[in-house]
């Protein structure tokens, strides 16, 4: 990843802490990771564990950031965050969100789609 693209995805996490902490979110971990897997964000509200990964674009030429979130990058995020919970022993609910960064002409635009996505099973 480029110095540039690293220094705009760090922008675009700190504005979505920024984000869930005035939506009183508690922040547990950022870029937390596993092997070679990372999770942005790590919050809980109430009683829930919810997994946050970040994505941001200074346009959307190559449409709506949240559509970067592959399968196989979910797949990924899934398996961290069952490592995460068992290292952790945590036993409460959870939950995969995406925040989508839009960043043009100086105008941020957070879209948090809760529930993103599901853990599949096979």
């Amino acid at each position: 990843m480029e110095k540039n693209s690293k220094i705009k995805g760090s922008h675009g996490e700190e504005h979505a802490i920024l984000y869930l902490k005035k939506k009183s979110y508690v922040i547990l971990e950022k870029n937390w990771r596993y092997k070679q897997y990372e999770i942005d964000i790590i919050a809980q509200n109430q009683n829930t564990i919810v997994f946050v990964e970040v994505k941001s674009r200074a346009n959307d030429a190559f449409g709506e950031p949240e559509l970067a979130v592959t399968r196989k990058k979910q797949k990924f995020l899934v398996l961290a965050a069952n490592h995460y919970l068992q290292t952790h022993t945590i036993e409460l609910e959870c939950r995969f969100d995406i925040i989508a960064i839009l960043s043009i002409n100086n105008n941020i635009t957070v879209k948090h789609l809760e529930d993103a996505f599901y853990p599949s099973v096979k």
